[in-house]
């Protein structure tokens, strides 16, 4: 599983030139789901991404984490789009293969565990819609932006 996580001040989906989604401060996170995860992988991935300090604390250091700052009664939101995108091959080639990606069976229910996991952690959870052709709008915060592989982690 692959994460691309992008600190936001603002977050946004549309669908079909309509709202469908937005978020304040926190996380924009595009989700990639490989062919052979499971839910250790969500696990991983919820837990290391909940954790992960790279939110200024008073100092101007990027030293609180998600949970952090939820803890300190402070917004932390979270905006999950999956991107099959992510999972790309293109090594030797021009043309990137999704032959790695999970298919639509397995990578959904995999999806709408790992959302379930982060509101489980007290994050207001806005999503995309998993296959939707979506614009995806953020106002990166920093910029920050973090890639997290489950095979490296």
């Amino acid at each position: 599983m692959i994460a691309l996580i992008q600190r936001v001040t603002e977050s946004s989906v549309e669908i079909d030139s309509k709202l469908h989604s937005s978020t304040g401060r926190g996380f924009l996170i595009l989700l990639g789901v490989y062919s052979g995860d499971s839910e250790k992988q969500v696990e991983i991935l919820a837990s290391k991404i909940s954790k992960l300090r790279i939110f200024e604390d008073e100092n101007g250091k990027m030293n609180l984490s998600p949970v952090q700052l939820l803890e300190r009664g402070e917004t932390c939101e979270m905006m999950v789009v999956s991107q099959f995108t992510l999972c790309a091959e293109c090594k030797g080639q021009n043309r990137p293969s999704f032959i790695n990606a999970a298919r639509p069976e397995t990578a959904i229910p995999l999806y709408e565990l790992f959302v379930s996991k982060m509101s489980d952690m007290g994050f207001n959870v806005q999503t995309g819609e998993f296959g939707a052709d979506m614009k995806v709008r953020l106002l990166n915060d920093g910029p920050v932006t973090i890639i997290l592989d489950t095979d490296k982690l």
